[in-house]
């Protein structure tokens, strides 16, 4: 049995770097889909594999060692099943544009609220602001508020820029790292920007939507020259979440979960119930108006519907 990582998931083959570097083609064994994982994905890129090499050279995937943490979804076919789109990662960055394509604070909010359950910190970063007017600027300001006052590292960028992006490469080094966000906010151009060696396709501007056209159709993580991983995913149009217990939605907004103990009732869900300390916050400015917002939606709603809108909307 031989160790390796899966850089690249095709959903039927995988591409397996051993701990020397090697890279080979694995398939998986047909117990490994049911044994118990509701994923459309079982091993997922970033997963840590035990394979073993058949005649043709080819590997196949035996095991799925322990995932430290993943980010993870509601599968895009409407399904009670999820997406895994990578694991094991130390550091995800959000990019986030607000305008060609827009960002709404709702996707933001769903993917942060993912990343809190599996403890992935988190950077937010603004792409693209070299093509902001004066008046965007205003709203870029305040978007970043939001965020930075919750805990969240903000920063702006322009993905093109070396100099813009080069405490980047710094700051990567030696780890996994993953870029999410929506098709078109920058994430292959900047993957290419901060490691000279890689060239993935980057894709133009759909002007009749002004959304990204997807050039990244599964997940691929690639070799840093200065060590460690580059997670890139597929562009994400809704964030689905799953497996959540709504009970516990508050604990993964910071702002709330510093408040809840002050609440009258221990089981307090924040939406109508009386001496709630986070709808205080709200009336009070401590906590955004417009993630509270998010956080209703979010409980009140039916997850397979407001994802079918969010997709074909």
């Amino acid at each position: 049995m031989k160790k390796g990582i899966v850089i690249k998931s095709t959903g039927s083959w995988y591409r397996v770097m051993e701990e020397d570097g090697k890279e080979r083609d694995c398939r998986i064994r047909g117990k490994l889909r049911l044994e118990g994982i509701k994923s459309t994905n079982p091993v997922a890129v970033g997963d840590e594999v035990m394979f073993e090499i058949e005649e043709n050279d080819n590997g196949v995937i035996k095991e799925i060692l322990p995932r430290k943490n993943y980010i993870i979804r509601k599968s895009i076919n409407l399904s009670k099943r999820s997406h895994i789109l990578a694991a094991n990662i130390d550091h995800v960055y959000l990019l986030v544009t607000l305008v060609a394509p827009q960002t709404h604070t709702a996707f933001i909010d769903r993917f942060l609220v993912t990343a809190e359950a599996y403890h992935i910190p988190v950077t937010i970063l603004f792409n693209k602001v070299d093509l902001y007017e004066e008046e965007d600027l205003v709203v870029l300001e305040n978007f970043m508020q939001i965020y930075k006052d919750v805990g969240y590292r903000c920063l702006t960028i322009s993905a093109q820029n070396e100099q813009s992006v080069a405490f980047l490469r710094e700051e990567i080094k030696g780890k996994k790292v993953m870029f999410g966000g929506h098709s078109g906010v920058g994430k292959s151009t900047l993957i290419n920007t901060l490691d000279s060696t890689l060239d993935l396709k980057t894709g133009k501007i759909s002007m009749s939507h002004l959304a990204g056209q997807h050039t990244t159709t599964f997940a691929e993580m690639y070799p840093l020259k200065t060590g460690g991983f580059i997670i890139d995913t597929p562009g994400i149009k809704a964030f689905g979440l799953i497996d959540f217990d709504k009970s516990e939605l508050s604990h993964y907004f910071p702002e709330m979960r510093a408040v809840i103990h002050d609440c009258k009732f221990n089981n307090c869900q924040h939406l109508q119930e009386p001496q709630c300390a986070v709808k205080e916050g709200v009336e009070s400015g401590e906590i955004s108006a417009e993630r509270y917002y998010n956080y209703v939606t979010m409980m009140e709603a039916d997850e397979d519907e407001t994802y079918r809108k969010d997709i074909y909307k």
